[in-house]
């Protein structure tokens, strides 16, 4: 089976360049650093162990980061290689960690065939192996088993979607599972399925996005976000997917009894798309202000948050938070930051890549479900027509995400055992 799905990404590569130049076209990061993808790099004297910590995109480069500090003071003879996928992945690990200077260096993981794997391990001759979340790539586990490098997979979650399809592929992902030296799963549910693929140690600990601290700076960006909004009820559409913006804007304009001076801040969770929203709210007939040209004072109906890098200060300066990929059955987004910053959350019904959290959240009073784009707006309103339950609801998702803090700790303490 790894024979075969090597073949069939030598056969694919035409195609994947293709798109990645395709895509540059928005995003001219795709078209950097295009020889890391294909297992080529310069040359490096640092002989320092490195300890490889893989985060694909955006959302788990931020979530490493409580991960990335605590190896790096419990290390202080290492450095970490940071590994991207994504451009952007790749910039919000720079903001991170420019502090570290070369103790924290980046790279884009090479695509998955036994060729461009083995060079990128011959270079960077890691110590260790550490994938974010759902990362499993079977050639780079194979690589590594083969050279002695121990694999980790921590903050580990598998769907009962995932795993149904990773059992379609048979012995691919077995034969990956049983390779990974040490398995950190968020959830028992998660350990249970992750196990059943065959991984030999897996152990419980937490999610490590609830150790996710909010920099000073994004909460100073917040407030004066906040103080140009002026005392405007603010709902915050967060991380929004395609499809979805086009529900929340159709259901802002038929709302009744909207909240006076209402403000509808959306964040599209792909920067391509920003342009795209924009038409569609202007389309709809409603003001529209942008974060990249922000005006001393926000009186329009709808603020488009075109940056990256500020989901902390978005949630500073809302009121309630819809956190998306939820209305459509897109698995829902991470809903731990805007819990820990105290704010009500509304969610829909499409929440399976973060199925427990959510749950947990919404048992605890601190998030409430949503059935439809409609609904959305009218429990947003009624958040927004009263403190008190607004109050209440934002000091319940606070407490929530203060309960589940702590798995860094015991996640690092499981690394240390592994790494050389």
């Amino acid at each position: 089976m790894r024979v075969l799905y090597s073949l069939m990404w030598w056969l694919a590569l035409p195609l994947v360049l293709g798109r990645l130049w395709w895509r540059g076209r928005r995003e001219p990061g795709y078209r950097t650093h295009l020889g890391e993808r294909l297992g080529f790099y310069g040359r490096t004297a640092d002989k320092r162990p490195t300890i490889m910590v893989h985060a694909v995109s955006v959302g788990e480069t931020r979530a490493a980061e409580p991960l990335v500090e605590a190896l790096l003071a419990a290390r202080p003879d290492c450095r970490i290689l940071l590994t991207h996928m994504t451009p952007t992945g790749r910039a919000t690990g720079r903001s991170l960690f420019a502090h570290h200077g070369d103790r924290v260096i980046q790279s884009f993981l090479p695509y998955d065939t036994g060729f461009m794997v083995g060079r990128f391990l011959r270079h960077f001759q890691p110590a260790a192996c550490v994938l974010m979340e759902t990362e499993v790539w079977p050639n780079l586990i194979h690589g590594c088993a083969a050279t002695k490098v121990p694999v980790a997979l921590v903050n580990a979650r598998l769907s009962e979607r995932s795993l149904r399809r990773g059992r379609k592929i048979g012995t691919l992902m077995t034969d990956a599972a049983r390779a990974i030296r040490l398995v950190a799963a968020q959830t028992e549910a998660d350990a249970a399925r992750i196990a059943s693929l065959g991984a030999p140690n897996v152990a419980v600990t937490g999610s490590i996005k609830f150790d996710v601290v909010p920099p000073q700076a994004a909460l100073d960006s917040g407030a004066m976000l906040r103080a140009r909004f002026g005392g405007r009820p603010v709902l915050l559409c967060a991380s929004t997917r395609e499809g979805e913006e086009a529900l929340i804007l159709d259901a802002y304009r038929d709302m009744d009894g909207r909240p006076a001076g209402m403000l509808l801040v959306l964040v599209p969770r792909h920067p391509q798309r920003f342009d795209e929203v924009a038409r569609m709210v202007e389309d709809r007939g409603f003001t529209l202000a942008r974060r990249s040209a922000l005006p001393d004072s926000v009186d329009t109906d709808v603020l488009l948050g075109d940056s990256m890098g500020e989901m902390f200060a978005y949630y500073a300066a809302c009121d309630c938070a819809f956190i998306g990929g939820s209305l459509l059955p897109l698995g829902g987004q991470n809903l731990i930051e805007a819990c820990a910053l105290g704010k009500p959350v509304l969610v829909g019904e499409h929440t399976f890549n973060f199925l427990q959290a959510t749950e947990e959240a919404v048992a605890a009073g601190g998030a409430l479900r949503v059935a439809d784009a409609a609904a959305l707006v009218r429990a947003a309103a009624g958040l927004l027509d009263d403190d008190a339950r607004r109050a209440a609801m934002g000091a319940h998702a606070l407490a929530f995400a203060a309960r589940h803090r702590g798995a860094t700790v015991r996640t690092v303490e499981l690394l240390q055992r592994i790494i050389a």
